[in-house]
C-alpha cells in the first residue's frame, strides 16, 4: 500500500507543525483498509522539501504507533523521502532513541536505499544484527547460540518484542513459538 504524504496535506512541499501533522495521521488512518492487516504501508514523501520534528512526530510516529497496534498490525515505511526530510527524521528518531524504515520506491514497486534512520539502542541492534545474520530467529534460538552469555529465552523475547513494536522486524506466530525476520532486506 502507497500513500502520498504531499497528497494528504493538500499538496504542500513544507511541512510543519503538529496539528498539520495530527490532520494527515487521521487521513492516514482513515486511508487504511482494516482487512490490510500484515501489510507494509509506504508513506511516500516524494514532493515534500522539508517536514518538521513535530509533524514528524504526530505523522510519521503517530501512525508508526497506530499501525503497530494490537488491531493495526501494519508495518509504515517512509519512502521517497527527500535529503531534507531523512535528516530531520534521523535527528528525531536519535534523540528518541527510535529507529523507522527508510527506502526509495520506483513507479514499479522496486525498493533501493533501504535503510534504518535512527539509532537502536546498542542490546536491540545486537539482536536485530542477530536476525539479519540469520534471516529469521526465534527467542530460543537466539539464546542457544551461547554468543551472549546469560542471556535467557525470556530475554531475548522482550528484545524481539521490542523490535517488533517498532516495526523493525515482522513476528510470525508457529504454534506457540515467534518466529522473527527483518522486514525489509537491508544491504
Amino acid at each position: 500500500m502507497l500513500i502520498s504524504i504531499f497528497d494528504l496535506a493538500g499538496g504542500k512541499s513544507i511541512l510543519t507543525g503538529s496539528l498539520p501533522g495530527r490532520k494527515v495521521l487521521a487521513d492516514l488512518i482513515a486511508a487504511v483498509q482494516p482487512e490490510a492487516s500484515g501489510e507494509i504501508v509506504f508513506l511516500d514523501f516524494a514532493g515534500v522539501e522539508v517536514a518538521t520534528s513535530s509533524f514528524l512526530r504526530e505523522c510519521v510516529v503517530g501512525f508508526r504507533d497506530f499501525a503497530r497496534s494490537g488491531q493495526a498490525n501494519l508495518y509504515p515505511v517512509v519512502t521517497n523521502a527527500g535529503p531534507s526530510v531523512i535528516e530531520e527524521l534521523d535527528y528525531f528518531a536519535r534523540q528518541r532513541g527510535d529507529v523507522f524504515w527508510s527506502c526509495t520506491r520506483d513507479h514499479d514497486g522496486a525498493l533501493a536505499e533501504i535503510k534504518l534512520v535512527g539509532e537502536l539502542e546498542p542490546v536491540l541492534r545486537t539482536t536485530f544484527e542477530h536476525i539479519k545474520r540469520l534471516g529469521e530467529a526465534t527467542a530460543p534460538q537466539l539464546a542457544a547460540l551461547g554468543e551472549d552469555e546469560g542471556i535467557k529465552p525470556t530475554a531475548w523475547n522482550n528484545r524481539l518484542a521490542s523490535l517488533a513494536a517498532k516495526g523493525v522486524v515482522v513476528e510470525h506466530r508457529v504454534g506457540k513459538t515467534k518466529n522473527f525476520m527483518p522486514l525489509l532486506e537491508v544491504g
